[in-house]
């Protein structure tokens, strides 16, 4: 099914990516069927947990269980392109309005809903019409629901346009169509290339100044080449100054898109130039970098990497949303929100910069890549116009070659350019402070929720499963009997678990091999956190809840073992390594709870309290400056990223003991239970007492 919906729906991202790359277009495809999984992962999640859901109970858990785990897939791995199925229903001004409670996901959820309704009619249909129409109605009810929802906010949004009475902002749009920079410079040179980039920004700009009376100018994303404001020769010099004075000559701000760097590197990012100023009111640094073509992780990059995929970027992180005062020529200071090409797929910077009091958002792309492919650039479109649903903050949208657009506040595309066209759009919308929607009060709520609602039903699955044990807890009856009831298990569902559990000790290698690599590995802990949860955690609880509610969560006995493995030495080395391991009973020391819960907090308090000297002055400075919930929150971040780091270095130290543990039973099997209890007090040793002496010594200078 994640084949077929990428075939369907993302063909034209496969000749997309072959065009960009220099492959034939059929190995574009081909590689984008291939990685179909990995690009919809929340098919295969919703699939899995249906169908454990469904063993269970009724039809109504296992519906809410399925939706539930494709929304939760997607709040935990956010995909390229930020799709969801309720970008689906876009065309439809009534009900893209639910988008403003539960977000697209919210829609996603429902569509799941209706689906499910619409399936239990035809899987039902022999029990008779009333059957029939009782599940049509369900799934027509839920329709109903976001058809009457969309009503009422649009005549509440349409009522309040009508009483604004504030000037409205126009902005000038300048949408150039010149595309394939490498092609031109090699035609035409770097500086006339750039010469053509910026005469033709200046002739457009200078029309909606003296003709249309435009408030502001906005120009597409990477249309300076160059770092404006830090530049890299006397010719970048000198093109800084001449930006700045059409600036101060047509009187109106100027957003658009540049480079910016500092220490780490470069950024791709959009620069604020008001009129008569000598230099940049501020820089806004792109969050949401696209995998490998503007970012490589640190753990991925290197020498060898960069041979051979020469094409890969080297930009950096932006830290986060920023709003910007447009100020204006009457004297207005509107605040703006700034997004930059892949931003506006990603729901959490739109509610951020709501909350932060933007009233408009000003986004900046450049879609060349899908001149060929309009499929694409009318797929950023729609998805970006519901982050003005979401927030109800109106959107201006410039490209380099369209799609350009003006969305006002119920997400409807007011004016835009085509795809391949160089046109000067004038967009006008009114600038206003909303009431917050329930996505700017709760955030992207939908996916944690569905997640909150998994983890409910697989506490309810794990108690069931334990009562089911001790009702039935009795010994088998013989070796033949023991044998049978734990080998099917093992080629069944055990075989499920094991794959589980080695996806999050993979996740666990990622994640450790990126930390060893990277310069800063804790300068964004919040990605940390998503990452560990996504990679280790996720797997590892699916993987428990599996074999708690299949009965698989116990290790197999010696018997089970050598009915199990062959060959016969391999038995026999297998049954060897679980009775030395049992022959050592864990400790206290290896409780969970202790290690990645309490443990955590010998680290995290010092931590935690320095950083809060440092930013607020003081111990408790961010709860008097921010409040309890935000100290709180930071204190958690604190904690969980040393939970993780821990976590990181318990899985390398029980490689590194199940390993030299092998090694004793191999060369002196007499001594491997002795030897274990050595590792494992060493293990404990190193864990406990060397991570806070590797620390002291760390911050003694």
């Amino acid at each position: 099914m994640s084949v077929t919906f990428v075939a369907a729906a993302f063909w034209w991202f496969g000749f997309a990516v072959a065009d960009f790359t220099g492959l034939p277009p059929i190995t574009g495809l081909l590689l984008l069927l291939v990685g179909a999984p990995l690009l919809q992962p929340q098919v295969l999640a919703f699939a899995l947990v249906r169908q454990l859901a469904g063993r269970g109970h009724g039809r109504v858990v296992r519906a809410l269980a399925g939706a539930s785990a494709w929304v939760a897939t997607e709040w935990l791995l956010p995909k390229l392109l930020g799709d969801t199925l309720g970008h689906g229903l876009y065309p439809s001004r009534l009900l893209r309005q639910f988008a403003e409670f539960g977000g697209a996901a919210g829609i996603t959820f429902v569509l799941i809903l209706v689906n499910e309704a619409i399936a239990a009619a035809i899987a039902r249909r022999r029990e008779g019409s009333g059957v029939v129409v009782r599940q049509l109605a369900s799934g027509a009810a839920l329709l109903a629901i976001m058809a009457v929802y969309g009503a009422v906010r649009l005549h509440g949004i349409d009522v309040l346009a009508a009483s604004s009475g504030g000037a409205p902002l126009r902005v000038g749009l300048v949408q150039s169509n010149i595309v394939d920079y490498e092609r031109r410079r090699r035609e035409m040179g770097a500086y006339a290339v750039v010469r053509e980039v910026l005469d033709t920004h200046y002739a457009m700009s200078r029309e909606a100044v003296g003709v249309h009376q435009v408030d502001a100018l906005l120009w597409s994303e990477t249309v300076y080449p160059t770092t404006f404001g830090q530049p890299k020769s006397a010719d970048g010099a000198a093109l800084d100054r001449e930006l700045m004075d059409f600036v101060t000559r047509n009187g109106v701000p100027l957003v658009f898109g540049t480079y910016d760097r500092d220490g780490r590197g470069e950024y791709n990012a959009a620069a604020f130039l008001d009129p008569g100023a000598t230099k940049a009111l501020g820089y806004y640094r792109k969050t949401d970098l696209f995998p490998l073509t503007e970012y490589v992780p640190p753990w991925l990059d290197g020498p060898r990497f960069r041979r051979w995929l020469p094409w890969t970027g080297t930009w950096q992180r932006g830290d986060g949303a920023r709003v910007f005062p447009l100020r204006l020529p009457d004297g207005r200071e509107i605040p703006v929100l700034p997004l930059i090409c892949l931003d506006d797929v990603d729901t959490g910077l739109a509610i951020d910069g709501a909350r932060l009091g933007a009233q408009v958002i000003v986004g900046m792309s450049n879609d060349s890549w899908f001149t060929t492919h309009p499929e694409g650039a009318r797929l950023h479109l729609a998805v970006a116009a519901f982050r003005s649903i979401e927030t109800r903050l109106p959107q201006l949208r410039v490209t380099a070659n369209g799609i350009s657009a003006v969305i006002d506040a119920s997400g409807t595309v007011r004016a835009r350019t085509a795809v391949g066209e160089r046109k000067l759009l004038v967009g006008e919308v009114q600038p206003a402070q909303p009431e917050p929607t329930r996505m700017v009060a709760w955030g992207d709520w939908v996916g944690r929720a569905g997640l909150a609602f998994l983890l409910g039903l697989a506490a309810l699955a794990v108690r069931r499963a334990m009562r089911r044990g001790h009702a039935s807890d009795e010994p088998a009856a013989g070796l033949a009997a023991q044998a049978d009831e734990r080998v099917v298990p093992l080629r069944g569902w055990r075989l499920i678990v094991g794959v589980l559990r080695l996806a999050a000790g993979a996740g666990m290698l990622c994640m450790g091999a990126a930390l060893l690599r990277s310069d800063n590995p804790f300068a964004n802990p919040l990605a940390q956190i998503r990452w560990f949860a996504a990679l280790v955690l996720a797997p590892q609880a699916l993987a428990w809840v599996i074999g708690r509610a299949t009965g698989t969560t116990r290790p197999p006995q010696s018997d089970a073992i050598a009915v199990s493995v062959r060959p016969a030495w391999l038995a026999a080395l297998a049954i060897a390594c679980v009775r030395t391991r049992r022959a050592v009973p864990a400790t206290v020391f290896e409780r969970p709870w202790l290690r990645f819960v309490l443990f955590p907090l010998v680290p995290a308090l010092p931590a935690f309290r320095l950083h809060q000297h440092i930013a607020f002055g003081g111990t408790f400075g961010e709860y008097q400056s921010f409040g309890l919930q935000a100290y709180l929150t930071t204190f958690a971040i604190w904690w969980a990223g040393w939970a993780i780091s821990l976590a990181l270095v318990a899985a390398a130290l029980r490689v590194l003991i199940e390993a030299a543990a092998l090694v004793v039973l191999m060369a002196a099997p007499a001594r491997a239970v002795d030897g274990r209890r050595a590792l494992e007090a060493l293990g404990r040793l190193v864990f406990y007492i060397g991570v806070p002496a590797w620390l002291l010594i760390r911050l003694w200078p």
